[in-house]
């Protein structure tokens, strides 16, 4: 290939991103909350050899303010547990990783790190993990340890007080990745012997005390759970400014991020390179992948008329944290390619309605980018992991090296 090959993933939430989508005819409103539905996208998304998928959750009701709950009844409201979702689907499907979110601020490390674990493990070495920070009041609500300011107009967001608030939030955040992947090396890869003549099932020097102790956590390990299959399933994280471009180059392998053009595609990558550099990982490979919701059509036309439709139904135009593309696929495939140039080495997708706006990336935007040159033709023969899809090295653990 003229150039590298373009890594390619959808994020999964609910009926699509668009907060009319559970109206459209395709849509399947009723099945939201069933194994099958989910199963259904995820194998789509299979079926068009993409990198992995992530899926959305939260610790509050989906509300379409950012700050607080609403009280509309026209929208998608309720979800279930991503991780749960992932480990239903892992033995479905064969090649695509399964990323889903986990929310760090009032969950704690241990429990997160085994059931990541277990997916890995179920899924034969396909797991990875979006570490989310949750900032609302409401949310800390639900769990009675901690008070969160309320924002009640974006220019909160500029207060001094708000800011170190959402650094200590982040930096919570990075000491729980570090949790994880102490956690995750606590067992050799050896450790299991599992010989019935000598009834010896375990080493136990092969398993491994983490002693960590930091400000917001103090964990003594080792875990419950063999060391996954990957060694450390990938961790990944959405970032739109300084602090959690901080938390992608201090401890994500993945982190996603929301250009609005070419020159900005560019300038992110820079930042998320800076932030590696100033936290003593500039060898390491860390994937920055651009995050756009799709509307895709045969016509351009028809793609910005069924949005302007969308919007009707919905009462208000839809904006978003990212750039909202409504075009053709061969359009997309364009801005995608001139994106992958400015330095990001992937997409992630999300679909504005499901099925439709999903089978149009598996079934039109991928040959298309497969005509270029730029996707694959197949996954791996052998299995692969998501860290071999991604070209990730499979890490050692830190104990067994020491």
């Amino acid at each position: 290939m003229a150039h590298p090959p373009i890594h390619l993933a959808v994020a999964l939430d609910g009926a699509g991103w668009h907060p009319a989508a559970w109206r459209e005819p395709d849509a399947r409103p009723r099945e939201l909350l069933s194994a099958g539905y989910w199963t259904d996208l995820v194998t789509e998304a299979e079926a068009g050899l993409l990198d992995l998928v992530t899926i959305e959750d939260g610790l509050q009701l989906q509300s379409d303010d950012p700050f607080r709950p609403d009280e509309r009844t026209d929208r998608v409201r309720g979800r279930l547990d991503a991780l749960l979702v992932a480990a239903r689907v892992a033995p479905l499907t064969r090649h695509v990783g399964l990323v889903p979110t986990v929310v760090v601020t009032h969950t704690e490390p241990f429990h997160a790190s085994k059931a990541v674990a277990t997916l890995d493990h179920v899924s034969s070495g396909r797991a990875g993990v979006r570490v989310q920070v949750a900032a609302r009041p409401d949310t800390a609500a639900h769990f009675g340890r901690r008070e969160l300011p309320a924002v009640r107009d974006p220019r909160d967001l500029t207060d001094p007080s708000w800011q170190r608030q959402i650094g200590e939030l982040f930096d919570e955040a990075a000491d729980y990745v570090e949790v994880l992947r102490r956690l995750w090396d606590s067992w050799e890869d050896d450790a299991e012997i599992r010989d019935v003549a000598t009834g010896r099932f375990v080493d136990r020097d092969k398993l491994h005390a983490i002693d960590f102790v930091g400000e917001h956590f103090s964990v003594r390990g080792p875990s419950i759970t063999p060391r996954p299959p990957q060694g450390q399933p990938v961790v990944a994280a959405l970032a739109h400014a300084e602090v959690p471009y901080r938390l992608v180059g201090r401890a994500a392998d993945l982190g996603f991020v929301t250009p609005r053009d070419e020159a900005d595609a560019a300038d992110l990558v820079a930042q998320v390179a800076a932030q590696q550099r100033a936290a003593g990982r500039a060898d390491e490979r860390v994937h920055v992948f651009g995050d756009l919701v799709v509307l895709l059509d045969e016509r351009e036309a028809t793609a910005r008329a069924r949005r302007e439709r969308l919007d009707l139904v919905a009462g208000e135009q839809f904006t978003s944290d990212a750039t909202v593309f409504a075009g053709t696929p061969a359009q997309l495939a364009d801005l995608l390619t001139a994106w992958h140039a400015a330095g990001l080495t992937g997409f992630r997708l999300r679909p504005a309605t499901v099925p439709h706006d999903l089978q149009q990336v598996t079934r039109a935007l991928v040959p298309e980018l497969q005509r270029r040159g730029l996707f694959r033709t197949a996954y791996p023969a052998a299995g692969t992991t998501l860290r071999g899809l991604l070209g990730l090295p499979r890490p050692a653990s830190r104990y067994a090296l020491a």
